[in-house]
């Protein structure tokens, strides 16, 4: 009879998992689309509440600033974008050149380069030397570690302005909920500053806790401003009613 075989226990550690969020960018352009979306319709709707007595009216004005400041805003994205991606370009060009007819500059770049994180020449020689056989991961090295510069997703122009511009309305109408279900002009305007002090905040811890700096100081920050931009709106308006 055979004895049975033992196998050792594996002693594979379980791979390791960045915690690192993705996606900056389109983080990126949902905040900037959605706390301006929050904030401006909801400093216009109640600054209107302090002059004017109809909820229509608030919801006409409020409606139709969210149309062009969604345009204004998805266009900006959009035109800051292509930008980015010219800028890249023209940069790559330029580098791709500068590593046939200034091949001795780069080369002491490539050094400087290491020299920052206390990395020798006599050590960074082979890299360099590896880069040297490979142009194009040369040139990929030079944009991200000389310049700074990561190459931009494809569309990336396109699916900015779309994302800054829907989330400009979804921002814009939570503010404007209450004045299209609410008759009372007053009424409105109390609901509307629950609901969307409350949105900001919630908006606030959510940003925080996706890119690491702490929910509630973001959820502070972003229920301050809102609220002072509101606040100063309405008092604004109430002032030069109570003038004219």
């Amino acid at each position: 009879m055979h004895s049975a075989t033992i196998h050792p226990a594996s002693t594979t550690p379980p791979p390791h998992i960045e915690g690192h969020f993705q996606s900056s960018e389109t983080v990126r352009d949902i905040v900037i689309g959605l706390s301006d979306g929050l904030t401006v319709p909801f400093a216009l709707a109640a600054g209107l509440s302090g002059a004017v007595s109809s909820s229509r009216i608030v919801v006409l004005a409020g409606l139709a600033e969210i149309a062009a400041g969604s345009i204004a805003m998805g266009l900006g994205g959009y035109l800051a974008a292509r930008g980015d991606a010219e800028h890249y370009a023209s940069e790559r060009l330029r580098e791709e050149r500068e590593v046939v007819e200034r091949t001795h500059d780069e080369e002491e770049e490539i050094y400087e380069i290491f020299e920052q994180y206390h990395v020798s020449r006599e050590s960074a020689a082979p890299v360099l030397a590896a880069l040297k056989q490979n142009p194009t991961a040369w040139v990929d090295f030079m944009m991200r570690f000389e310049l700074g510069l990561e190459e931009p997703a494809p569309n990336r122009a396109h699916r900015s302005a779309l994302t800054i511009a829907g989330s400009y309305i979804a921002g814009g109408l939570i503010p404007l909920l209450p004045y299209m279900l609410v008759a009372a002009n007053e009424d409105a305007l109390k609901l509307s500053v629950v609901i969307t002090l409350l949105a900001l905040a919630i908006f606030g811890a959510l940003k925080g806790k996706l890119v690491g700096t702490g929910w509630l100081r973001n959820a502070l920050q972003t229920l301050i401003t809102g609220g002072i931009a509101a606040a100063a709106a309405y008092t604004l308006a109430r002032l030069l009613n109570g003038h004219s």
